[in-house]
């Protein structure tokens, strides 16, 4: 009987029945053997790292399958562990039967993440860059996977540790002067720590107020196409997409429920909603889709306001005053350019012909997303996690900054800078809560 190891994982990295290939990942310090037992005659252990071979898998002597079989021997691998990665056909049957061969080898499965987890727990990613890896697979636009690249590259970590650092030089000072405390020295200036602790929040306050526009990128900016019933809303939407994705009729209410759909512009994604039209009505079925469309109100980022030839002037002033009691940004859109010319401040749209339909894309691209932040070097927060750490550091610097000013003693000032630190540490992991570690790592897919 084999042995079974609770160190050396195997999970699927590729699903079967996905494409031509499924890829079978083995983590841990068995993966060797493991993979001998697998695969009888590829003389496993005596192969260099980073190298790659044709394997036979076989049950019984029997041929399961010819896998290209990659051999990464730790620390030079991505979980810092001796990795083997099978190739293997994509056909259900074969993967299943490898992963059993796997199993009865002495491997166990793998928890969601829990590779991304190991390269964490062996210093090959901080926290942040494997939270990071989790966002680069969900990325569905340029800008998310920028953003995501960025932060698996270091690009947050370094700007974090930076912080920490500087911080850390100060708060050994004023440890220093504890541990001096009956000869009342002073090690740490005041001053200069009161100036650092400015510029520390002022980086700070560029994060958190970057984190509308990572949300944005990571989740797509939600976008709700509101306005009178039959202004063309629905028509509206089936032309950004250029697909028939709403009904689209001339009878007045037609569009009871909101009807979403994404569309990627200039690398960013955007979330279109078509709603229904706000005005007085009896009808039930109507009423609750109105219910709703203020419901997406409250949930957008942008409106598209619209106004067709036959809107009433005052149904759309009802509207613009709701829209902006919210605070919204909106775009005033008229609609059926190819009936009537409109005037006024807004754009001018027929999405019968497609006049104007390029140049609104691009006013809703310049309207909704900061596009300097977008291409700065500073990093963006996506990650609520990072958002609250930070706020959190920033609390606690401002009980430093009020100590400071008020002259109290190192040891307070220590304790609230610790606090500070605290939170910074959380962000990359070099303070961690397992909890905390859990709760990231749950969320991954099974292999990675």
């Amino acid at each position: 009987m084999s042995p079974h190891w609770d160190d050396t994982i195997v999970a699927l990295s590729t699903p079967a029945g996905v494409g031509a290939l499924a890829v079978l990942r083995i983590s841990g310090p068995h993966a060797f053997p493991v993979l001998e037992k697998i695969c009888p005659r590829s003389q496993a252990g005596e192969r260099p790292g980073h190298t790659a071979f044709l394997g036979k898998l076989e049950i019984d002597g029997r041929l399961l399958d010819e896998a290209l079989v990659t051999i990464f021997r730790g620390p030079k691998s991505f979980t810092g562990e001796d990795v083997v990665e099978l190739s293997l056909h994509g056909s259900p049957y074969i993967v299943q039967e490898a992963v059993k061969l796997c199993l009865s080898a002495g491997c166990r499965l793998a928890k969601p993440g829990e590779f991304t987890q190991r390269a964490f727990l062996n210093r090959k990613l901080d926290l942040a860059q494997a939270e990071a890896v989790g966002d680069l697979i969900a990325s569905e636009s340029e800008a998310a996977h920028r953003a995501a690249i960025h932060q698996l590259k270091g690009g947050l970590s370094k700007e974090i540790q930076k912080l920490r650092q500087d911080l850390i030089d100060f708060t050994a000072l004023i440890e220093l002067e504890l541990d001096f405390s009956e000869e009342d020295v002073e090690f740490a200036d005041r001053s200069r720590l009161l100036a650092l602790i400015d510029q520390i929040q002022q980086h700070i306050g560029t994060l958190l107020h970057s984190f509308s526009t990572g949300q944005a990128v990571k989740n797509g900016i939600p976008v709700v196409i509101a306005g009178p019933p039959n202004a063309g809303k629905s028509t509206l939407l089936n032309a950004l997409l250029q697909e028939e994705k709403a009904i689209v009729s001339p009878i007045a209410g037609t569009t009871r429920d909101v009807i979403e759909d994404i569309l990627v512009l200039e690398g960013i994604t955007f979330r279109f909603v078509d709603t229904a039209g706000l005005r007085q009505t009896e009808d039930l079925v109507e009423s609750i889709g109105i219910a709703k469309t203020r419901e997406m109100l409250d949930k957008a980022a942008f409106v598209l306001l619209l106004q067709a030839p036959e809107s009433g002037q005052a149904e759309v002033e009802d509207i613009e005053k709701e829209i902006r009691a919210r605070g919204l940004p909106f775009l005033k859109v008229f609609t059926k350019e190819d009936i009537r010319k409109a005037t006024g401040e807004g754009f001018s749209i027929s999405a019968k012909t497609g006049s104007g339909i390029d140049a609104l894309k691009k006013e809703i691209v310049a309207r909704s997303v900061d596009k300097t932040m977008l291409q700065s070097e500073t990093s963006l927060i996506t990650n609520l996690r990072h958002y609250q750490a930070l706020k959190e550091t920033q609390k606690s610097l401002v009980q430093v900054q009020e100590a400071l000013h008020q002259g109290l003693s190192g040891d307070l000032l220590a304790t609230d800078i610790r606090e500070a630190l605290f939170h910074l540490g959380s962000i990359t992991g070099a303070i961690t809560v397992e909890e905390v570690l859990g709760s990231i790592f749950s969320r991954f897919c099974i292999g990675k």
